[in-house]
């Protein structure tokens, strides 16, 4: 299982960002696939999920009506699309993916990506 994340940038409060995670090594349309973040000095934490068809997804409060995700199970890759960002969205934020249905519990998944650093700061 390979899971590379990209698009992670410095961002001013209200931008916009558009993360993406590219899958290999296994087949991607079978799994369901979220999105986490850790800031320095805490937990990992979730962000959002994706069903293997994408027809069902699932938000943490904080990016409820901000973040959307988003897969391309013809491009193995799954998105998440970041928009009014605020300073405490700053965080690394890695892609993982779990074998049937997505799970909003870190400890469902096995094996994660390097993470992509969002900066949110005027």
């Amino acid at each position: 299982v390979e899971l590379v994340e990209s698009g992670g940038s410095l961002v001013q409060p209200g931008g916009s960002l558009r993360l993406s995670c590219a899958a290999s090594g296994f087949t991607f349309s079978t799994y369901g696939m979220a999105w986490f973040r850790q800031a320095p000095g805490n937990e990992r934490e979730f962000v959002a999920a994706i069903s293997l068809s994408g027809r069902d997804t699932e938000y943490a409060p904080s990016a409820k009506g901000r973040f959307t995700i988003s897969r391309d199970n013809a491009k193995n890759t799954v998105f998440l699309q970041m928009n009014d960002l605020k300073p405490e969205d700053t965080a690394v934020y890695s892609c993982t993916g779990r074998d049937g249905y997505y799970s909003p519990w870190a400890g469902d998944y096995n094996s994660w990506g390097q993470g992509t650093q969002v900066t949110v700061s005027s």
